[in-house]
């Protein structure tokens, strides 16, 4: 018998039905940095970046990535969410992303808190590439999920 969820018995990629699963309440958080030099940082910060505020079509962007996730990643399912939370914070010369997505389902939200956080440091990059070609996404992880028949877990450290 095959324990992973998305290959059939002959090993072929399929969608995992979760029609017969009971909805629950779930929650996942996911966090990422990008690193940039003091310039661009400080540009970004203070809204005056050649394209104008940067973090307000970055948490924009996060939000949209997470409603489209089942269109992005193969054998998701697209999802009903309740809420998308895109937020910043500054630490000397990087920006870190948190993503918070919640819904009542069937099946875990963690890929749609993930492509939240990932698009809207992609759209940073976007942005500010004008300023500096060098900067560098890392770290992108997920930091929490709650919810669902394993309940709650969390990262070690963040």
């Amino acid at each position: 018998m095959n324990d992973l969820t998305h290959l059939d018995t002959q090993g072929t990629a399929r969608m995992v039905d979760v029609g017969g699963k009971a909805e629950t309440h779930r929650v996942a958080i996911a966090g990422g940095t990008i690193r940039m030099n003091v310039d661009t940082f400080n540009a970004i910060c203070t809204g005056n970046a050649p394209k104008g505020d940067v973090l307000g079509p970055a948490r924009i962007a996060g939000i949209m990535a997470a409603k489209q996730t089942g269109n992005l990643i193969p054998l998701c399912h697209p999802l009903a969410l309740d809420a998308v939370n895109v937020d910043f914070t500054f630490n000397t010369s990087a920006i870190h992303c948190t993503a918070t997505a919640s819904l009542t389902g069937r099946t875990g939200i963690e890929m749609e808190a993930l492509t939240a956080v990932s698009v809207a440091l992609l759209t940073i990059y976007d942005m500010a590439k004008a300023l500096d070609k060098g900067m560098v996404i890392e770290n992108i992880r997920l930091i929490e999920k709650r919810g669902g028949k394993s309940g709650t877990w969390r990262a070690e450290t963040e």
